[in-house]
């Protein structure tokens, strides 16, 4: 092959490279509910969502359930509430939706 040629192909060859790395990149940043090992956390969902979140707001007293979980690393389930001053709590519960713990932004409050 002449000099120019293989200059093309090697150039092609980069950018092929360079397109495929960022696009592998923007994949792996856009989803943002992956945890440290790649795993997705799966919501909480039809009735379990509302015992769930029952759960939790009767437990705390106040607030708006604003994120769930199904299969959290602590509990079976687990419900982020925002409280009325703006600080966040999360709520461990097991498979009856009874409260096993939680732990705010300072750390764990309860078991």
């Amino acid at each position: 092959m002449k000099r120019r040629t293989k200059a093309i192909i090697a150039g092609g060859t980069l950018v092929i490279a360079t397109a495929a790395g960022a696009g592998i990149a923007i994949a792996n940043s856009a989803d943002d509910d992956s945890d440290d090992a790649g795993e997705t956390d799966v919501p909480i969902a039809g009735t379990d969502l509302d015992k769930a979140s029952a759960a939790a707001l009767e437990h705390l007293g106040e607030g708006r359930v604003t994120e769930t979980e199904v299969g959290d690393e602590e509990s079976y389930y687990e419900v982020e509430v925002t409280l009325d001053d703006g600080s966040q709590v999360d709520v461990q519960l097991d498979e009856q939706f009874n409260v096993v713990g939680s732990e705010d932004e300072s750390g764990p409050e309860g078991d």
